[in-house]
């Protein structure tokens, strides 16, 4: 996501021939109210407007917009591959993994993060079967996930949220990602997660997150102060179009949950893995 809005700086940049810093600086206060809760987006609107502040001159600030938004998608595509290539570590020989949403090639820049983890467990030779909650309401699991790891060759099972603690006992690892890590390692990601990391830990499986480390905000202390996005209630009330609930219900559509980092085992990052908990002690208190 943040490359994407770094991309739409430069897309206006490209556009726009007169009033160039005050049109980008507009553009950027739009995309700063898109998505509250993703802090990647953040990141790379500050990149964007420290080079707005930075270079006088239009023709020189079109140029250098353009190569920072270059330059932030490698960047992006060359942390996936470190993530993956360090979670990979992680995962047994023969490994049954649950996830939810989607965090691969369709949501990053790269191979991903989450399922980047996957795909470099593969990569290893490592046998694989993965079990994707379909993440209601808007089911990127059953739409995006079980597509791209078809598509990657890896034994996949698409199963509905509420049969996690059903399949839970057979699982060795639980990954997902995040949109937003608190400094106490707190984290928001998909609505279905907390249920999927409580249900992890009652069977004391391994409940990991692999995010990019321009995913941690460090102005927040926990996970309270992570602003959660209200999604339309349409995104309930329906499912392809159709209506599923009566007419004129209250509907309550909180597009994330909160994550304390007490449920986390550990944090996969580009720079390694971050462990919290091991044999059932919490290691690191923020």
């Amino acid at each position: 996501m943040g490359v994407a809005v770094a991309y739409g700086v430069a897309l206006e940049a490209v556009k726009t021939k007169k009033g160039l810093r005050e049109k980008l600086s507009r553009v950027i206060r739009e995309l700063s109210t898109s998505r509250p809760t993703a802090f990647n987006l953040f990141f790379a609107l500050q990149r964007m407007d420290k080079i707005i502040q930075s270079v006088p001159n239009e023709e020189e600030l079109r140029i250098a917009i353009i190569r920072e938004a270059e330059k932030m998608e490698w960047e992006e595509r060359e942390k996936c591959e470190r993530i993956g290539s360090h979670g990979a570590r992680l995962l047994p020989d023969k490994a049954m993994v649950l996830t939810i949403c989607n965090t691969g090639i369709l949501a990053t820049p790269g191979i991903g993060t989450a399922l980047g983890v996957i795909y470099k467990a593969k990569e290893k030779g490592k046998e694989l079967k993965v079990f994707v909650c379909e993440t209601r309401p808007l089911l990127q699991g059953a739409r995006l996930t079980t597509w791209e790891l078809k598509k990657m060759g890896i034994e996949t099972y698409l199963i509905t949220d509420g049969m996690m603690a059903k399949v839970m006992p057979e699982i060795d690892l639980v990954l997902v990602g995040a949109d937003r890590i608190a400094r106490n390692f707190d984290f928001a990601n998909k609505i279905g997660t907390l249920t999927l990391a409580i249900c992890a830990r009652y069977y004391q499986k391994p409940f990991y997150c692999a995010a990019p480390t321009s995913t941690i905000d460090n102005s927040l202390r926990n996970g309270k102060e992570i602003i959660i996005e209200e999604r339309e209630k349409e995104e309930v009330l329906t499912c392809q179009g159709k209506m599923i609930a009566p007419k004129g219900i209250k509907v309550l559509n909180p597009s994330f949950d909160i994550i304390p980092h007490t449920l986390l085992t550990g944090l996969i990052t580009e720079n390694g893995i971050i462990r919290l908990k091991e044999k059932g002690k919490l290691l690191v208190r923020r």
